[in-house]
């Protein structure tokens, strides 16, 4: 990289934040203005400086883009599955960034219905995004949501199948996502907050009328968020209310959506529970009584208040209970058991129990589509770091499994017998053995030399599972290993892995982190001159912190959309998010959260030191992350850095939160951020 290009200067405008009689100077405030030109043009000489930095990797990144496309299957069809008489069917076509939906009734032989081509759609756009499609219970109607902008407030159309005829219906800023009474007029829909994009509102529209649409339900409670949902069984439309730590909900028969919803069993804080409904009776999943991994109850319809709960599947220290499927024979539970997902089956008559078999320890196994309630049918995903991803038909009486599809790695070249994968324990600083997934191919020979690439995530219980990715395919055969160390703040190993990375133990997340790493490092998988991090969003903050504690053990980071002004947006409670978040990182108008956070927070804590290169990337739409948290950030590393390591910012002008909206734009992303980490590598071919 060219050390002789200057990087951006940006002024300094010192502001002093105040709180708990502490006071923090804020060199780079004034960038959180988006209207603000100098703020524009300092984010586009950011991006021209990364351009010139990186223009001697450029067709490396163009050959990395195609070589990562080609693997990929252009003309791909989903899996139909079969909803109310119909199967609905999602294809891509050959040189199209955006799905196509359609339909055919009956039977897969059927004529092909087109609900939706968002190829025609995504014109004139710069971003697109469809989400929400539902269908109205008599199969001629299908509501939608659409956001044009990358900040996920979606506008609510209906459309005529037949026809084809969008309705005179529009409803904006919306979740995108309607819920259809069984009266095939009736529509509930979630309202966001202007400002904040908070999910706070339940609105009940009547198609074609010309009233205003009524408030159902409004959260109140700004740490809540809110939607709406049909239960499986189609009996009961029912409203979530939900925080980090507290659920409640509200249900109603589909039939008479006039009525008024009932709370099913009224909030208290710490108390979690999810509702399934099944012949005459709810099933719920809950924390209730100190069940830290989740218990299964059930009560009757007309006794849902939680004095009625009675025990189905008691609570188990070692097995975290995360999902079930309901379906008129069988109870499928999805468990996870010392970091491994297992799928446990059980007839409603107790005649059958047993769990699907799976061998290695580095695979995910999850159900999915499983809309249709009147089958023996269960429909799961599989996939593991070295074996493509396949969906699974499974009967749950014959228990023969019948694979629908396997991911097709085009490109002539990949072979699953030439990967190798592993699980292995770091010892943490207080003594907690913390997984690793790696995996490799196998003719790469493990030393100190061995560039190794570890990810982490580590927050909101949100667990990474080892999966397979035809991208990594790219770094894995130049020699790379791949790594996800799956760190406290997930749940891989229960809900008290969760529960010890969070709040007042967040910590644990960073320093995990870096035992990976000093584990990696002393035994040899690699050292700090081929050592590599990668982390985004709250995975972002991991990476922050890990290089104000941990710098000299890395050669490169790279940190996506990356959360680092932890103090300053905790206490915005007009930032989309914020007042939502207080559960999970604690809310800093307490001093004691206030204190612990500004310990950590990335922004905060820059001081002197030699840091790794870096690549930071931004969306200037972003609702979930602020543009100017990275931007800011990089202007205060380049103020202390001692070393001449190179940073970069690229602030994706146009995208959102998850980047480009297009199917292969995102790829095009994957491709610079690992063209960097191979130039770091002098790999350039």
């Amino acid at each position: 990289m060219n050390k002789h290009i200057i990087p951006p200067k940006v002024k300094k405008q010192p502001k002093e934040l105040i709180k708990h009689d502490d006071v923090r100077v804020d060199n780079y405030y004034w960038l959180n203005d988006r209207d603000n030109e100098e703020v524009i043009s300092y984010l586009n000489e950011e991006n021209e400086y990364y351009s010139k930095m990186t223009a001697h990797t450029k067709d490396f990144q163009n050959s990395l883009f195609e070589e990562m496309k080609s693997r990929i299957k252009e003309d791909d069809e989903s899996v139909p599955y079969k909803y109310n008489g119909y199967w609905y069917i999602v294809k891509f076509e050959k040189g199209k960034d955006y799905p196509i939906y359609y339909r055919k009734k009956d039977t897969l032989d059927a004529k092909s219905e087109l609900l939706f081509d968002c190829n025609e759609m995504a014109k004139g756009y710069s971003y697109f995004k469809l989400v929400g499609i539902s269908i109205s219970p008599n199969n001629k109607l299908v509501s939608y949501g659409i956001d044009t902008t990358g900040r996920r407030q979606y506008t609510i159309n209906v459309r005529d199948i037949e026809s084809g005829k969008k309705l005179d219906d529009t409803i904006e800023n919306t979740t995108g996502g309607v819920t259809w009474a069984n009266d095939n007029k009736t529509l509930f829909y979630t309202l966001k907050n202007t400002k904040t994009l908070r999910s706070e509102k339940i609105y009940k529209h009547k198609l074609g009328a010309n009233t205003e649409d009524e408030l159902v339900y409004h959260e109140t409670d700004d740490t809540f968020g809110t939607s709406v949902y049909k239960s499986k069984s189609r009996k009961y439309l029912i409203i979530s209310c939900y925080s980090t730590l507290t659920t409640e909900f509200r249900i109603l028969n589909a039939d008479t959506p006039d009525e008024e919803f009932k709370v099913f069993q009224p909030r208290e804080k710490g108390l979690e529970y999810s509702i399934y409904h099944y012949n005459g009776a709810f099933y719920v999943l809950t924390n209730k009584d100190e069940a830290t991994n989740f218990k299964l109850v059930k009560t009757l319809e007309n006794q849902t208040t939680k004095e009625f709960w009675e025990d189905v599947i008691p609570h188990r220290e070692n097995v975290l209970i995360e999902d079930i499927d309901i379906f008129k024979d069988f109870l499928v539970v999805s468990e996870r058991e010392n970091g491994l997902n297992k799928i446990r089956i059980k007839s409603w008559n107790g005649d059958t129990e047993y769990y699907l078999p799976f061998t290695n320890e580095t695979y995910t196994a999850y159900t999915t589509s499983n809309i249709d309630f009147n089958t023996t049918i269960l429909r799961y995903g599989y996939n593991s770091l070295t074996t493509p991803a396949s969906i699974i038909d499974f009967d749950m009486v014959t228990k023969v499994k019948t694979v629908k599809k396997e991911q097709e790695v085009l490109g002539g070249k990949f072979n699953k017998e030439n990967y190798v994968s592993e699980r292995v324990w770091a010892t943490a600083q207080d003594g907690t053995e913390i997984p690793i997934s790696l995996v490799h191919h196998k003719n790469i020979k493990r030393n100190k030399n061995t560039p190794l690439l570890l990810y982490a995530y580590g927050s909101y219980g949100s667990t990474i599972d080892p999966y397979f990715s035809t991208i990594r395919l790219s770094l894995l055969d130049r020699g790379f290993v791949y790594a996800i160390a799956h760190v406290r703040g997930g749940e891989y190993l229960g809900r008290q892995w969760y529960e010890n990375g969070k709040l007042l133990t967040k910590k644990n997340t960073f320093t995990d982190f870096i035992d990976c790493s000093k584990f990696l490092i002393e035994n040899e998988y690699t050292s700090p001159k081929h050592h590599y991090a990668m982390g985004g969003s709250a995975g972002g903050l991991l990476m922050g912190v890990v290089i104000n504690e941990a710098a000299h053990l890395y050669n490169g980071v790279v940190a996506q959309v990356p959360f680092v002004d932890v103090v300053t947006t905790m206490l915005d409670d007009s930032i989309p998010l914020t007042t939502g978040e207080y559960d999970e990182w604690g809310n800093p108008n307490d001093k004691e959260y206030y204190d612990y956070m500004k310990s950590y927070s990335p922004y905060d804590n820059v001081k002197k030191d030699t840091f790794p290169n870096m690549f930071i990337t931004a969306g200037l739409h972003d609702s979930q992350v602020q543009y100017w948290e990275p931007a800011k950030w990089i202007a205060k590393l380049r103020d202390y850095n001692e070393n001449g390591s190179t940073l970069l910012l690229k602030t994706n002008m146009e995208a959102g939160h998850g980047g480009a909206s297009g199917r292969f734009e995102a790829i095009k992303e994957d491709a610079e951020e690992f063209a960097f980490l191979l130039d770091l590598e002098h790999i350039n071919e």
